[in-house]
C-alpha cells in the first residue's frame, strides 16, 4: 500500500485479503468486514467529526497536541489511543500538523483475550480489549525473530526496513515495509528477518 496524503479529509485503505496487498487505486473507497482504515492530516484548529459511531484506534505519525472528545493530550509518534463508540471528534489543539491513522472496528468484537499468545517476546503489548489486540513491533537491523503467529492485521509502519518472512514450508516471502506505509497482512506463522541496515518500528492492529 502506498502512503496516503490526506488533508482534513478521509481516504480509505483497501484491505483485500491477499498477502502483502498494495493499493492500485485510492479513488474508490473500500473497507474490510472487520475494519475501516483512514489516514488524516489536520492543521491547527481543524477537527475530524466521527459520525459513524464505531469504536476505533488512533495511531499518531506526528503532531504536538490533540483533543479527542473532551480530553486534551500531548501527541507522541507511534502512540496508540483507543476511541470508544461515543467519541464524536478528533481536533488538532496544537501548533503542528496532526497526522494519524484511524482504524474503525466494524464488528461487535469478541470477549476472547489473546494476550501475548503466539507472539515473540520482543513485541510490546499496547492493548488487548474486545475489539483488537495491538502491539508494538521493533526489529533491529539484521535481527531474526523466532517463529511466531499473527492474526490478520493492519500494520502501520513508523520506521521502514527491508524484511522477509521465513515460512514453515521453507518458502521465503519478501515483506519490506517503508516508513509511512499502512498495509493489511493476513494471519500467518513465520520467522521475521530484518535483512536491511535500518531498524523496523511498526504498530500492528489485529481486529477480533
Amino acid at each position: 500500500m502506498r502512503r496516503l496524503h490526506v488533508l482534513a479529509s478521509t481516504m480509505l485503505v483497501p484491505l483485500a485479503m491477499a498477502p502483502l496487498c498494495h493499493v492500485a487505486d485510492l479513488s474508490q473507497p473500500l473497507e474490510d468486514q472487520q475494519v475501516r482504515v483512514t489516514e488524516h492530516t489536520l492543521q491547527p484548529g481543524q477537527s475530524l467529526p466521527l459520525a459513524d459511531g464505531k469504536p476505533g484506534l488512533v495511531v499518531y505519525f506526528g503532531g504536538d497536541r490533540a483533543k479527542i472528545g473532551t480530553k486534551n493530550a500531548s501527541v507522541r509518534r507511534g502512540e496508540s489511543i483507543f476511541l470508544s463508540a461515543s467519541t464524536k471528534e478528533i481536533r488538532n489543539s496544537g501548533f503542528a500538523p496532526l497526522h494519524f491513522v484511524r482504524v474503525a472496528f466494524l464488528g461487535s468484537g469478541s470477549a476472547e483475550v489473546w494476550g501475548m499468545t503466539g507472539l515473540p517476546p520482543n513485541y510490546k503489548m499496547v492493548l488487548d480489549n474486545r475489539y483488537a489486540r495491538v502491539y508494538d513491533i521493533r526489529i533491529p537491523a539484521h535481527f531474526k525473530e523466532p517463529r511466531h503467529t499473527h492474526h490478520g492485521r493492519v500494520v502501520i509502519c513508523l520506521s521502514g526496513a527491508k524484511l522477509e518472512h521465513l515460512l514453515p514450508d521453507g518458502h521465503v516471502q519478501p515483506s519490506t515495509l517503508t516508513t509511512g506505509e499502512v498495509v493489511w497482512r493476513p494471519g500467518q506463522t513465520h520467522e521475521g528477518h530484518n535483512i536491511g541496515d535500518t531498524d523496523l518500528w511498526a504498530i500492528a492492529v489485529e481486529p477480533k
